[in-house]
């Protein structure tokens, strides 16, 4: 069995969510942590955040994967730029402690001409400074399409990043199918074939969460646009066997597909009635 559910929005709360992603027929779902094209973040109510945990306790939810905004580019070639996505990801730490055990996913970010070497130095850094011994989340580096200087193109810029990283029990990969697909990871045809590659370079025991869209482009495009599910490149036929494959089992999929509640509610069913 796999977990499964769609970004969602926070702008009615915590406990809101949780009660929109059942309705849709979702057992996890997604969220921004601040404003996702800016740095804003609205206070917390801990009541209401508490509140969730219960709910999601009580409804058999898998783990939530919350999403640090777009703007947070830890690897920036400008030194503000850094420091503001710095800032962001260890506030943002602290705020995930209100939702504890949960997972916190960010793209690696855009070295923007200074190379991959000093980009992961800086990211790993960043991580690493984020970290409090106490801490409960769970960090993942999402994969990326491999546009223009995006760091985490392949699994082994992913690798080196882990590899940097001190506190390896708060650390973990988000696979995004188009992502993947668009990197030129051929799961079509064989997404056996590519966790392997994952288990050989980075470690199975790494991959935490999955994001489930489908593309626009074809394998290796390194485009990252996002298609409805069975309406891009990638498939059904493909998607019904990533969905059963016994090694993913037990993971949150999470939609980033382009839809409203109702295509979102049509997808969790369609993917739901898939499983074995």
């Amino acid at each position: 069995m796999i977990y499964i559910g769609n970004h969602l929005s926070s702008t009615k709360g915590f406990l809101a969510m949780g009660k929109a992603a059942t309705k849709l027929g979702g057992n996890t779902f997604a969220f921004f942590t601040r404003n996702p094209r800016g740095g804003k973040a609205k206070d917390i109510d801990p009541a209401d955040a508490h509140k969730l945990m219960e709910y999601i306790e009580q409804n058999g939810f898998g783990k939530l994967v919350a999403h640090a905004p777009y703007t947070m580019n830890l690897c920036s070639d400008k030194p503000d730029i850094r420091e503001f996505a710095k800032n962001m990801l260890i506030d943002d730490m602290k705020r995930m402690e209100y939702t504890p055990n949960q997972y916190y996913n960010f793209h690696p970010g855009s070295h923007v001409g200074q190379g991959v070497e000093a980009a992961i130095s800086i990211i790993t850094e960043a991580i690493n400074e984020a970290m409090f011994p106490e801490m409960t989340t769970t960090i993942l580096l999402e994969t990326m399409a491999g546009k223009g200087t995006e760091i985490g193109r392949n699994f082994e810029e992913l690798k080196s990043i882990i590899d940097g990283v001190k506190d390896k029990s708060h650390i973990g990969v988000c696979l995004d199918t188009c992502h993947v697909w668009d990197g030129g990871y051929d799961i079509v045809n064989d997404f056996d074939e590519v966790l392997d590659e994952f288990d050989q370079v980075i470690g199975l025991e790494y991959l935490k969460a999955i994001h489930i869209n489908d593309s626009m482009n074809p394998c290796g495009a390194h485009k990252d646009r996002h298609e409805k599910i069975g309406e891009g490149h990638i498939g059904n036929d493909a998607f019904r066997k990533i969905v059963n494959n016994p090694r993913v089992q037990g993971l949150p999929f999470i939609l980033e597909t382009p839809n409203d509640d109702a295509g979102y509610a049509k997808e969790i069913e369609m993917i739901k009635s898939w499983q074995k």
